[in-house]
């Protein structure tokens, strides 16, 4: 939700907003399933031991399959390939999946060799790829995540409207523990901006929607520590209040865009200087 919203930030803010969406889902992910482990595992040491191997292990995979895959779709020379690189991300879910690595981190990391191969190519391994046709596959990746990533998001949300009553919003009780769950996730989310982007965390404050992710581990929960199907309605609430928060941020600080813009261009005026005309007013 978050990534597609973002495009009238700054530069600096949407880049954080980007990496701090990206590592909190993949963090989030790895935790929640680490503490499902945890809970059926009687030794905590051995599960430490275990998740710690695992991301090693993952990430040394995934820097070698990235590798190897960069150099197989380079020598792709079919021009129907957007199938075969869908085919290839599910590969690496299943791969991750079928020797308990965590997928999300095989796929990121080979993102992010993909689309820093002059960084990863160096030297004689520079020799190895023709830098025309790896930009190829690059703008090819780009247009299988945009158009794969809405379907994707657009069947779960489909799914996840099955699954709820909208009467719950009607309980008190769901509208009382969703406005404490949201008030703990601004109150967080304030606190970490304060500390690593000092004063200047609004809009990015308010753009925490829950989404994907949230309904997807909602319905990983055993049913043995789920709260029950009244906590679905507090889901939906949360997922609903945190997306129009957003929205209602996102619309404030465009229309507060422009009417720098306005005050700009007033005060060229009032300065004498001419406003140079507008694309759409030499056409």
């Amino acid at each position: 939700i978050i990534l597609p919203s973002i495009d009238d930030l700054g530069e600096e803010k949407r880049e954080f907003m980007i990496y701090e969406s990206t590592f909190s889902d993949i963090i989030g992910i790895v935790g929640f399933y680490s503490v499902l482990t945890m809970l059926d595992s009687s030794s905590s040491e051995g599960v430490y031991g275990e998740v710690f191997g695992n991301l090693a292990l993952t990430v040394l995979f995934s820097v070698i399959i990235s590798y190897i895959l960069i150099c197989v779709f380079q020598n792709i020379k079919g021009h129907v390939k957007l199938f075969l690189l869908i085919s290839i991300l599910l590969l690496l879910y299943a791969v991750g999946k079928m020797f308990h690595l965590s997928s999300l981190i095989i796929i990121l990391i080979f993102g992010i060799i993909l689309n820093n191969y002059k960084l990863f190519f160096k030297g004689v391994l520079g020799k190895l790829v023709d830098m025309v046709r790896v930009e190829d596959v690059l703008d090819d990746m780009k247009v299988v995540t945009a158009e794969t990533s809405f379907v994707v998001r657009t069947f779960f949300f489909i799914i996840f409207g099955w699954s709820v009553f909208l009467g719950s919003l009607l309980s008190f009780k769901v509208i009382g523990i969703g406005l404490i769950v949201l008030v703990i996730i601004y109150l967080v989310r304030a606190i970490v901006l304060f500390i690593f982007n000092g004063r200047d965390i609004v809009p990015q404050l308010f753009l925490a929607p829950r989404g994907l992710i949230t309904i997807l581990l909602f319905f990983e929960i055993p049913e043995e520590l789920s709260a029950g199907k009244e906590f679905q309605g507090v889901l939906l609430f949360v997922i609903l209040v945190s997306c129009l928060v957003m929205t209602r941020s996102l619309i404030s600080h465009k229309n507060k865009l422009a009417q720098t813009d306005v005050s700009e261009d007033e005060g060229l005026l009032e300065n004498g200087f001419d406003i140079p005309p507008s694309e759409e007013a030499i056409e």
